[in-house]
């Protein structure tokens, strides 16, 4: 069965996003892609406290200047496509108020018709939590637990109810209603985390950084879905951070996912392969140079993967 393949939309600031959000993500599902994927990135701390991923000396990336905000992208993309899954890989969750998160993740769904995948995770970024002042980022984990019921609440039917630490829902009707239950995807990178996943999400959301780690992986949440009695399917999408160049790259130190578009190719078949996973998503747009690039390499990479039967 041929792999699902989805797309990130263009939020670096080299896109226009009024202009280029819609564009690619028209030509996105007209190519054939399943899904268009957005990440959130609240600031860009000038200077930094803190190096990139919480690690000390590690500069972030000008790639991460002026993100636009994940939801108003999905909202572009949303009324320019009809078919396309609409998913956050990831949404910071805690940065935001619990219960405008559901109502606003409900509207987009009820809007689209149903097609939102909402990809939530901790993040690590100490600016970002002082800025957003929802809580601490000591408290992010139990915050996240209190956002995912929160939705689920929301999501669900109406009269709604819910007491929690930083939530308090007397009974009320609250809708808009999402058209199908919304799935939640989580990433796992703790031993808590997975944990997290297997009792409370419908996914889980890997980045693809090597095709015996990911299948390692796989198999831990499985494991852990089988001891924890859980029987319900495990949704997946793997994010894979692309670099291209058409010339490739030679050598056996060669990163997953960056050289020629048949060294990509050929990456996905075998992260596949090992791991057993059919769905994953590109993001090319720190790669490409503006939008009509980022199509082009859309397309060239979609047509090379069908073309060798991945």
């Amino acid at each position: 069965m041929a792999v699902r393949l989805g797309l990130s939309l263009p939020q670096a600031q080299q896109y226009d996003i009024g202009r280029d959000v819609p564009d690619v993500a028209r030509t996105a599902e007209r190519i054939g892609y399943e899904s268009l994927w957005v990440y959130e990135r609240a600031l860009f701390p000038e200077p930094a406290t803190q190096g990139l991923y919480g690690i000390d000396g590690l500069a972030w990336p000008d790639l991460y200047r002026g993100v636009p905000d994940p939801l108003v992208t999905l909202t572009l993309a949303a009324a320019a496509t009809e078919r396309a899954g609409l998913g956050t890989s990831i949404l910071v969750a805690p940065l935001h108020n619990p219960f405008q998160l559901a109502k606003s993740l409900a509207t987009l769904d009820a809007a689209s018709g149903g097609r939102v995948l909402a990809g939530f995770g901790t993040g690590w970024s100490l600016d970002e939590y002082a800025a957003a002042g929802v809580a601490p980022f000591e408290e992010r984990g139990r915050v996240l637990n209190e956002i995912i019921d929160v939705c689920r609440a929301v999501w669900g039917p109406d009269p709604v109810t819910y007491e929690g630490r930083i939530t308090r829902i007397a009974s009320a009707v609250v809708g808009p209603k999402p058209a199908r239950p919304i799935p939640v995807l989580l990433p796992t990178n703790s031993r808590k985390a997975m944990t997290r996943l297997v009792d409370r999400a419908d996914g889980w959301m890997p980045i693809a950084m090597g095709a015996d780690r990911l299948a390692a992986q796989w198999r831990q949440v499985q494991d852990l879905a089988a001891e924890r009695g859980r029987s319900a399917p495990i949704e997946t999408w793997v994010r894979i951070n692309a670099s291209h160049d058409p010339k490739g790259h030679d050598g056996a130190d060669r990163s997953p996912f960056q050289g020629s578009t048949a060294q990509i190719v050929d990456d996905l078949a075998v992260h596949a392969e090992r791991s057993g996973l059919d769905a994953f998503f590109f993001d090319f747009q720190g790669t490409a140079r503006d939008a009509e690039e980022l199509k082009d390499l859309a397309a060239e990479v979609y047509e090379a993967v069908r073309a060798a039967g991945v």
